[in-house]
């Protein structure tokens, strides 16, 4: 079973499958692994997000890190946890959502936007800080906060990420990313989201 540090070594994107249908959890997850994606996140506000979480979990769940995003109360965190998510992807900085995550195990990512936010999440156990949304921090800002951070902390830039818009994050100290309806939609087909991927994959492999 891959773990996060090793999942994002390899690959540094976050697919995020909002308004994914079940019916298309199998085939869009095997498209993005095939592609070389290894963190998968369903936010919860799809249709039915635990019936594609736990498909793609029985699927994909030795080669990928699969979760959900938009997991706001701790009662989803459980939700989660027993689809067989291994991640907790939030908007926000939930303290009771992040302690609920790591009681089950799971890796968290809060979403924050200030340094009181980041340093908190990170005493009480992020495994990633979800800088969200990008599109109000931009490079410059976030090289800023990453000027005060500990080197080790991991930090994910989120929301309007385009294989054109990585390289400045990049330099200005993001480790990852989540990629959202520049990736997926429901209205694409298979081969429009494979295409998308390979996009991204080797955007991220030159930066």
């Amino acid at each position: 079973m891959i773990e996060l540090g090793d999942a994002l070594s390899s690959s540094p994107l976050i697919a995020i499958l909002r308004g994914l249908e079940p019916g298309n959890a199998g085939p869009v997850s095997k498209t993005l692994v095939d592609a070389g994606f290894q963190i998968i996140e369903v936010p919860l506000n799809s249709p039915d997000p635990l019936d594609s979480i736990a498909q793609i979990s029985s699927q994909h769940g030795t080669a990928a890190i699969v979760g959900a995003g938009t997991v706001l109360t701790t009662a989803q965190v459980d939700a989660v946890a027993d689809a067989g998510g291994r991640i907790i992807v939030s908007p926000n900085m939930n303290p009771d959502v992040g302690s609920a995550a790591m009681a089950r195990g799971l890796y968290w990512c809060p979403g924050v936007m200030t340094p009181t936010e980041a340093f908190a999440a990170l005493e009480l156990g992020a495994s990633i800080l979800k800088v969200f949304p990008a599109e109000a921090m931009p490079p410059a800002a976030i090289s800023a906060l990453r000027a005060v951070l500990p080197k080790s902390a991991t930090v994910a830039a989120v929301g309007g990420i385009t294989p054109e818009t990585m390289a400045p994050y990049r330099t200005a100290g993001v480790n990852c990313f989540g990629l959202g309806s520049a990736l997926f939609k429901p209205e694409y087909s298979l081969q429009q989201i494979a295409k998308r991927a390979r996009s991204f994959i080797s955007t991220a492999e030159a930066i």
